[in-house]
């Protein structure tokens, strides 16, 4: 039986990560601040860990070894350095979630166009990356660290935008409620595109990934991209209410989709894999409600 090390996976498609793992009969520890109630009982060990102190980390992985370590909670190139610190020789393979956001702006990004073997940053907290281009350095140093600096087998699995019915985030939710009640959206740029993939098959994404071979950064989601001008037509087409679009952005019409450019990845390398994900269209067909 596998042990598996969770660094996070109270939340979102996290939860849904361990919920996979004990179906497939891993033995599962969340490593966690402790402060989130998850839903999993006695089904699974926890410790105490706080990211950005390096010593709670070393206490709490003391005299323990893993297989697998997948890294749900990292948002610094510190947090990745010191969890690596910690785990030296304690852990086989390290699975990173991380995000098509370490790609400039533009579609159809393949995993080539950013190379984490040959990327220079300082060393940060999370408390110094703010917003988006914080988050994208954030996740570009952290994947440096752990490609370059750690003898784990290492798979940084670039996510897109994840959405599921379960997104406490309710990004999607934000569009579909303005759609319902008439009130405006603000967007800065209508036709910027964007990729996404199900909550569900997030989980299951980086839950094969930890049983597969293959190491590097890929990027899993939904084949097709979309406009979020599309977005609002597939919301208008569903919810039979018409859209009311503006590009006068306020803090209470702003998109949480809205950003000053796209952000789209290429899927070929995870399809030459022989992985495959539902298309776009029913993915929100069946979310948007």
């Amino acid at each position: 039986m596998d042990h598996v090390l969770i660094l996070g996976g109270t939340q979102f498609f996290g939860k849904r990560l361990v919920h996979t793992l004990l179906e497939n009969g891993k033995k599962v520890t969340l490593a966690t601040r402790g402060q989130k109630a998850d839903p999993f009982g006695d089904k699974v060990q926890r410790l105490a860990i706080d990211r950005e102190d390096s010593q709670s980390l070393k206490e709490a992985f003391a005299n323990q070894t893993f297989d697998i370590v997948y890294d749900q909670s990292c948002f610094s190139p510190q947090e990745a350095l010191d969890s690596a610190n910690a785990l030296r020789g304690k852990a086989r393979k390290y699975i990173f979630t991380s995000s098509q956001a370490v790609y400039d702006f533009g579609t159809n990004r393949t995993e080539e166009e950013f190379d984490p073997y040959h990327f220079s940053f300082n060393y940060k907290t999370r408390q110094e990356y703010p917003g988006y281009l914080g988050y994208q350095e954030a996740k570009r140093a952290a994947e440096s660290v752990l490609f370059t600096q750690t003898d784990f087998e290492v798979t940084a699995v670039r996510l897109p935008i994840v959405i599921g019915p379960d997104d406490y985030t309710k990004r999607l939710t934000f569009h579909v409620d303005k759609v319902k009640k008439n009130e405006p959206i603000g967007i800065e740029n209508p036709d910027a595109r964007y990729s996404f993939i199900h909550s569900k098959e997030a989980a299951e994404f980086l839950y094969l990934m930890g049983a597969s071979s293959f190491t590097g950064p890929i990027n899993p989601g939904c084949e097709e991209d979309i406009s979020l001008l599309e977005l609002v037509g597939k919301i208008e087409k569903q919810t039979r209410h018409k859209a009311i679009i503006t590009n006068i952005l306020t803090k209470e019409n702003t998109s949480p989709y809205s950003l000053p450019g796209p952000w789209s990845i290429n899927t070929n390398k995870v399809k030459q894999l022989g992985y495959t994900f539902s298309s776009l269209d029913s993915v929100l067909e069946e979310i948007i409600m």
